[in-house]
């Protein structure tokens, strides 16, 4: 099999592929030791043409597929597009448009809420993926022609997978719901974390104004630090050390040096001076101005009956929609529309969701519409004006 390994080449591929209405994309990468994504190997095809791209190759410049990403005339179709496009905009500083995820229109086309790739190129095209190449260390080289075939496959039968979803999609009248997805993952702000609000991806485990305040500069900290030598962020600190001194708040090394969870004389490294002083800095912030979290909102009596009420009408909503549940609301989702009704800000009473299902469940909470157990089967029944009144 033929690889792609010069800069000639591969914008010779993109010209060709740039032709083309839609073009099927997937990357081999490594990143369990490293911040940022290492990538290995990348897979195109279109109707005609399918190619890899070995970036690793000595002297390729890769201009010409960011060109190709950039090129709003193609529609770039992923399956679980996040981390693939994640490469692409830290490697080419640009997010890839317009765009396709099967595995958004999967779940909006009632495939499931756990469906994965395999399964889904089976029940759409019959044809079964052979995955003993799956855990390749793909920066090895050279890699084996059943290695290639493994990886080429992806983007071969995401073609497939591709046609058959957007004309359900077309059927169904349903591609806004799609479109309204794509435009989360197309968005900067889905990729550009700022380390400051780095401290958000924590488990709250710590409620006070002054443990978080430590706890979101110490955050900030190891992410400017992980980024900057490309480490995974728990190589720099792990999250329970930064817990602990959020609690303790250690003003010094010597301090530092007698937490449980820093190693023996890591406090003598070179990270310890300025991890101290990110506490330090944080200490120094005046009390009004350091985080805090939002109080629980007051759980009123029968809120967890609604809840209740609202799970089923979800699961009837999906039943007869053929969509999967996540898509529409979680069960945190539920509870906050039964606490706080119209006012719960949760992606199910906004767009294509509200449309399908928040309309609905408000009205089960004001009374305008039932839930009935009749033959056997529950069904919902909408209330008119008038009945509402009697």
């Amino acid at each position: 099999m033929d690889i792609i390994r010069t800069t000639t080449a591969l914008a010779d591929a993109c010209n060709t592929l740039a032709k083309s209405e839609f073009l099927t994309i997937d990357t081999e990468f490594i990143r369990e030791t490293t911040f940022w994504p290492e990538l290995c190997l990348i897979q195109l095809a279109t109707a005609d043409l399918a190619v890899i791209v070995d970036p690793l190759a000595s002297g390729i410049d890769l201009k010409p597929f960011f060109e190709l990403m950039a090129d709003t005339s193609v529609i770039k179709v992923f399956h679980a597009a996040r981390q693939d496009i994640e490469i692409i905009y830290h490697m080419g500083n640009l997010l890839p448009h317009p765009i396709f995820d099967t595995q958004v229109a999967a779940l909006v086309c009632g495939f499931g809420d756990s469906v994965s790739y395999d399964q889904l190129v089976q029940k759409t095209t019959g044809r079964q993926i052979d995955k003993t190449s799956r855990f390749t260390d793909w920066r090895q080289r050279p890699l084996t022609d059943k290695q290639l075939d493994y990886a080429l496959a992806d983007v071969t039968h995401l073609r497939d997978v591709y046609t058959y979803l957007k004309t359900r999609l077309e059927q169904e009248n349903r591609e806004h719901w799609v479109k309204e997805e794509m435009d989360i993952l197309e968005s900067e702000s889905t990729y550009d974390l700022h380390p400051d609000d780095a401290w958000k991806r924590l488990r709250m485990r710590l409620r006070k104004p002054h443990e978080l305040a430590v706890m979101r500069q110490v955050a900030a900290w190891r992410e400017r630090e992980a980024r900057s030598r490309n480490v995974p962020r728990g190589r720099v600190l792990k999250d329970d050390a930064i817990y602990e001194i959020a609690q303790q708040q250690p003003r010094d090394t010597a301090a530092l040096g007698r937490l449980r969870t820093i190693p023996k004389g890591w406090e003598r490294s070179q990270s310890g001076g300025p991890l101290v002083e990110a506490v330090n800095q944080a200490l120094a912030i005046p009390k009004d101005q350091m985080p805090r979290l939002a109080k629980p909102t007051p759980v009123p009596e029968g809120a967890a009956a609604a809840s209740e009420l609202l799970k089923v009408l979800l699961k009837l909503t999906t039943e007869k929609f053929g969509v999967a549940a996540k898509v529409i609301a979680n069960s945190d989702d539920l509870e906050r529309i039964a606490v706080e009704g119209e006012n719960a800000s949760v992606d199910a009473l906004s767009g294509w969701r509200r449309e399908l299902y928040g309309e609905k469940a408000l009205k089960l909470l004001r009374g305008e519409m039932a839930l009935r157990f009749v033959d056997r089967k529950v069904e919902v029944v909408e209330f008119h004006e008038e009945n509402v009144a009697e």
